[in-house]
């Protein structure tokens, strides 16, 4: 008796191990043609996400960030885990620092300082109290490097927890898989 409910259990966890290899694999696909449609605008073959591009996100943060598909995915990926607030702290600073008019710095730093920085705000990040007064000082007369400290400080974050985490994800390792086996079928 013992050995049949053992054998039940066995075969049962197969077909579970099964199915959520299909699973994992059908939502990587369904991942992948979500993002090629979101860069579809694009038709040239340089434009196109590729094997090579994929595992070129695996050897650094800056490099999964410098990729459209790489920030796209990562961002995604952020989401799934309720954990998007770095990456968007880090965006908006970057548009940020390319905002020239006086005049329309100090509001967007304003909106940043509001939206990221101030203790309990909507999206609030997770940085040092000194850094956060230092940059409620610097938003009364920002500079467009007013917000330096505390996007460094979200991407060790993010380099040292959410990436490695990403690398690991099914989302990730199934792109992978996905892209590999349809670079040997050719």
């Amino acid at each position: 008796m013992n050995s049949l409910i053992t054998e039940s259990l066995n075969t049962q966890h197969f077909i579970m191990d099964k199915d959520d290899r299909r699973r994992n694999k059908n939502i990587g696909k369904d991942f992948m043609c979500r993002l090629q449609c979101m860069f579809s605008h694009s038709s040239s073959s340089e434009s196109r996400l590729s094997l090579e591009d994929v595992q070129q996100w695996s050897q650094s943060l800056e490099r999964l960030l410098e990729s459209k598909y790489g920030l796209a995915t990562f961002s995604c990926f952020l989401k799934s885990e309720y954990s998007d607030e770095n990456i968007e702290f880090w965006l908006t600073c970057e548009d940020y620092k390319k905002i020239r008019p006086s005049f329309r710095m100090s509001s967007r730093a304003k909106k940043i300082y509001e939206q990221f920085i101030k203790t309990e705000s909507p999206k609030e990040i997770n940085i040092d109290y000194h850094t956060r007064e230092q940059i409620k000082r610097n938003v009364k007369t920002p500079t467009m490097h007013c917000f330096d400290d505390a996007q460094k400080i979200v991407f060790g974050l993010m380099e040292r927890d959410s990436y490695p985490r990403f690398l690991r994800s099914d989302v990730y390792r199934t792109l992978l898989e996905n892209f590999a086996t349809d670079a040997t079928k050719g």
